[in-house]
């Protein structure tokens, strides 16, 4: 059994990538049903990470239903050839229209999502969407803490619903979604932007609140278009068009690969 395993670039998601790597491995017949993956240290070795970056990225293969592990023996590919949930692949997401598709899926879902949590939601969402909101204020605009409340506050939107599958799925996309923007570091970072998006998150809880779900969509949805403005993508492109006119973006997005491959600049 030879697999193509190269060492990974640094970044903030260095598990996903491995992850990522061994399912490659796996898609492409290398490693087959029943193949015992290597052990950790070897991985680590070969791909030039920490044991723990491994064992991220074991769970993550175990929980898309790709692998199984017993104690004592190791990890195994499982014997069905197709995964128990879905999974997207996070090197096809470098991928101009694989990021917009997935954009677009997004937005479709987020809208409604908004509006149902208007019909709803408790106290107890309604505080936790307040408490993402304080993280957001709280850490700069773009770094991996301002990302992570912002998650946060989509994910406890979704849960309002009170449709678990919409809820699950919806963070599924959503996180694939940021572990995109903040390996590809396009988020731009002023004092302008973070006015802008917490202004927009802000009127998506004042609508939620209220209860009013066309209000909620109407403001989640020039949220994903202003969202989608910020990380390259053209008008039109979230899968959702603004309820209102779109405040400008101050500056373009700089040493952006993400950008740059929407644009066709860069081959997928």
């Amino acid at each position: 059994m030879t697999l193509k395993l190269d060492k990974v670039n640094r970044g903030p998601h260095l598990s996903t990538l491995v992850a990522s790597s061994i399912s490659r491995e796996i898609a492409q017949g290398r490693l087959k049903p029943g193949d015992q993956l290597p052990t950790e240290q070897a991985l680590a070795t070969t791909f030039g990470v920490s044991r723990n970056v491994v064992r991220e990225a074991i769970a993550r293969l175990r929980s898309e239903g790709r692998i199984w592990s017993q104690q004592g023996r190791g990890a195994f590919v499982v014997e069905s050839t197709n995964p128990t949930v879905l999974t997207i692949d996070y090197e096809a997401l470098q991928r101009a229209d694989s990021f917009r598709n997935l954009f677009e899926l997004r937005g479709i879902l987020e809208v409604q999502a908004a509006a149902l949590a208007a019909k709803r939601r408790s106290e107890t969402d309604l505080a936790a969407m307040s408490d993402a909101l304080a993280g957001m204020r709280a850490a700069p605009y773009g770094s991996v803490a301002w990302l992570r409340s912002d998650l946060e506050f989509h994910r406890t939107v979704a849960e309002a619903t009170r449709n678990s599958y919409m809820g699950q799925f919806l963070v599924f996309v959503s996180e694939r979604v940021r572990e995109s923007i903040l390996a590809a570091g396009n988020q731009q970072k002023s004092d302008d932007m973070a006015r802008i998006t917490l202004g927009e998150h802000e009127r998506i809880l004042t609508a939620i609140r209220a209860g009013d779900a066309e209000g909620a969509q109407a403001a989640m949805r020039d949220h994903l278009a202003g969202a989608a403005l910020r990380v390259g993508l053209h008008d039109g492109e979230a899968g959702v068009e603004p309820a209102a006119p779109a405040q400008k973006v101050p500056s373009p997005v700089r040493h952006s690969r993400l950008r740059k491959a929407v644009r066709g600049q860069v081959g997928g």
